[in-house]
């Protein structure tokens, strides 16, 4: 699999991944804990969590034989601001005139 770790709409662009993201922006927890409220394996759900924690976004703890993941705010922090600029751009962009001018129909 291709991971795009620096482009929000490839890193966020997953439903499982956003999930998972949506899950642990209500507290940590663990694979066992995330994989009992999706419709996705256990194994599918390590997978995307590397994925997530290879781009910076989640982290990780030991805690006994588990690990315990989180959200890193400051990391997701950079994300929004990529998808909130693009989306600032886009608007911007639609509201300016185009230049071009409208036919007239006779």
């Amino acid at each position: 699999m291709v991971t795009y770790p620096f482009d929000a709409w490839a890193l966020l662009g997953d439903a499982s991944r956003r999930s998972i993201v949506e899950r642990l922006s209500a507290g940590p927890c663990t694979v066992t804990e995330l994989a009992a409220v999706m419709p996705i394996s256990r194994p599918a759900v390590s997978q995307h969590l590397k994925v997530l924690r290879d781009a910076g976004i989640v982290r990780d703890a030991p805690q006994g034989r588990t690990r315990v993941y989180s959200i890193d705010a400051q990391r997701l922090a950079r994300y929004r601001r990529q998808v909130d600029r693009f989306w600032s751009e886009a608007l911007d962009n639609l509201a300016a005139p185009s230049g071009k001018q409208e036919r007239g129909t006779g």
